[in-house]
């Protein structure tokens, strides 16, 4: 429309620069593979098309793109049509407590939360997310002020406590005073609910008219669920278009979508995450049924969901929302049932990132038995011992990623000397900023993998040593390939002994040039380029884009003539 205004129509007159702020948010399929090559900017199309023709070049290559999105929906970009990534970091540790002193005036107000939420491992690690400080700040001021019951310490418990509060909130804004118990508005907070959870499982975090209306929410009425809950669900004005409507935060949506799931089956006995029926009891059914929804999930958008169905279950926990149920439904006998289902899970050896879920599944139904476990293991020294089941890996993935300390260095013979440990503790190295693996038993299966830790996003991996490891030249190729992605920002690389020929130095010389701003320090030493391959490597580093500033070997046993050698050092 403003292009028309200004009657542009030759854009290569002009720098042009697209910014699409929030790309998960958007409900199109964006199929790169599939979606038709359109190169001319005056034929109409669909906005799908047009955008993925735009992120691939083929529309105005010469244009700038800068997108904004979360992981996932990143995911669907093919790497080779991003240049560069920048990552959005939540709080270290240090900024979590920064965060609760600048809130709070009160210095030791400040210090009882800061040294309550340290108690849970859980709560800690959640608040790297800002918006979790806030939830946390507001829920533990007004219960440490108004000397309320025992404090949260799970997720379920926070956010069980985050809703009653502003229920009440509202009610002595509305009606003038306080209550012990809120006067809940069950219709609002179902119909919250519900829009909640057909969304989530749509993927969705923007809603439209017509999503409020199948919530069986009176569009007319949605200035009024704003007003009733404007710190969880409100309305917005967007250029062009009509308003639209998002909860303050995804976690939000998760968890009104897991009460409206969990108030379905004890109001109605309705299990909305499997319309078949099993012979199961029904209170453990829907909570099997959840368990392998989420499991399913390849982009673990129900995993959060997850962990707040599993915390309703709980008495503890349904206690705080009585205005609601028209009755409880809790036994030790299917809390115990659900609890060996999910570590029936965990041993049907899922994806790293759905086992470590259940495990925090397992802490919302306050069971730690396989976490305590490892821990007696890590204690005793006795970890190192072989054959540990799928379950104790899980577990011990689990312990290092929750740990107090942070994962700044992860030595793998710590825990296991074996290509098996490196596969099991994948996890761990994509959280880590330094790994060393060197003489573990690597070979090209483990380079693999260790592709999807220099691919990840976000990515924390800055140094990686594979000494003393049998990579040949096909490991190397493999690396390589993760090099070369734009999300990889790995500074050095040690490939000492790997039986590296010029084949693989090719590989790595193709890698530094596609990628070359991070990579700083590579060593080479003990391998075998020959000749040509030092010269490869040479002209490597002859090339502008080049960032490397280190590069060894030992002159003796590169296997190339002496003159090559001088002059690669030199170069």
């Amino acid at each position: 429309m403003e292009t028309k205004q200004s009657r542009i129509s030759n854009y290569n007159k002009y720098k042009v620069l697209f910014i699409f702020d929030g790309l998960d948010e958007c409900r199109l399929p964006l199929d790169f593979q599939k979606n038709k090559i359109c190169w001319d900017v005056t034929k109409s199309t669909s906005v799908d098309v047009l955008l993925t023709n735009l992120i691939k070049g083929n529309l105005l290559p010469s244009a700038l793109l800068w997108i904004t999105t979360r992981p996932a929906a990143a995911n669907k970009i093919p790497s080779e049509c991003v240049d560069q990534v920048t990552e959005v970091r939540g709080f270290n540790d240090p900024q979590k407590e920064e965060y609760f002193r600048k809130r709070f005036s009160d210095e030791d107000l400040a210090n009882r939360i800061i040294s309550h939420i340290k108690t849970s491992r859980s709560l800690h690690i959640m608040c790297h997310i800002p918006v979790f400080c806030w939830i946390s700040a507001t829920v533990l001021e007004h219960m440490l002020k108004h000397k309320r019951e025992e404090m949260p310490k799970t997720l379920t418990e926070m956010y069980t406590h985050l809703v009653v509060f502003h229920t009440k909130q509202k009610n002595e804004k509305y009606l003038g005073k306080e209550e012990t118990d809120p006067r809940w508005n069950k219709k609002s907070i179902l119909s919250l609910g519900k829009l909640a959870f057909q969304q989530l499982v749509n993927g969705n975090l923007i809603f439209y008219e017509e999503d409020l209306t199948g919530a069986g929410i009176d569009v007319s009425e949605a200035s009024v669920y704003s007003g009733l809950c404007t710190q969880i669900f409100k309305e917005e004005c967007v250029l062009y278009q009509d308003k639209v409507y998002c909860f303050v935060h995804l976690s939000i949506q998760e968890f009104l979508a897991a009460v409206y799931v969990f108030l379905s089956f004890i109001n109605n006995n309705e299990n909305l995450m499997d319309k078949l029926q099993t012979k199961d009891k029904p209170e453990v059914t829907v909570y099997k049924s959840a368990v392998d929804k989420a499991l399913q999930s390849e982009t673990g958008n129900l995993d959060l969901f997850l962990r707040f169905l599993l915390g309703l279950s709980l008495e503890s926990n349904q206690k705080h929302l009585q205005g609601l149920l028209t009755k409880t439904r809790s036994s030790s006998q299917s809390h115990e049932e659900t609890v060996k289902y999910i570590k029936e899970k965990i041993r049907e050896n899922p994806s790293p990132e759905r086992s470590i879920n259940l495990f925090h599944c397992l802490n919302e139904l306050n069971d730690h038995s396989l976490v305590e476990e490892i821990q007696s293991f890590l204690s005793s020294g006795s970890l190192s011992k072989p054959n540990l089941s799928p379950a104790q890996w899980s577990a011990l993935v689990f312990v290092l990623l929750t740990s107090e300390k942070e994962l700044d260095v992860f030595d793998l013979k710590k825990y296991s000397r074996s290509e098996e440990g490196l596969l099991r503790l994948l996890p761990v190295v994509k959280a880590s900023r330094a790994v060393l693996l060197s003489g573990c038993g690597v070979t090209k299966e483990g380079c693999a993998s260790l592709v999807s830790a220099l691919k990840s996003s976000p990515t924390h991996l800055r140094e990686l040593d594979l000494s003393n490891n049998d990579l040949k030249d096909s490991g190397v190729k493999l690396l390589s390939a993760g090099l070369e992605d734009p999300h990889c920002r790995l500074e050095t690389l040690r490939l000492s002994g790997c039986l590296v020929t010029e084949e693989g130095c090719a590989s790595l010389v193709s890698a530094l040039r596609s990628n070359p701003s991070h990579l700083r320090e590579l060593d080479l030493s003990y391998n075998h380029p020959g000749d040509s391959g030092v010269r490869l490597l040479s002209a490597g580093l002859e090339d502008p884009h080049c960032r490397l500033e280190k590069l060894k070997y030992v002159e003796g046993l590169c296997q190339c003539s002496y003159q090559t050698c001088l002059t690669f050092q030199a170069s």
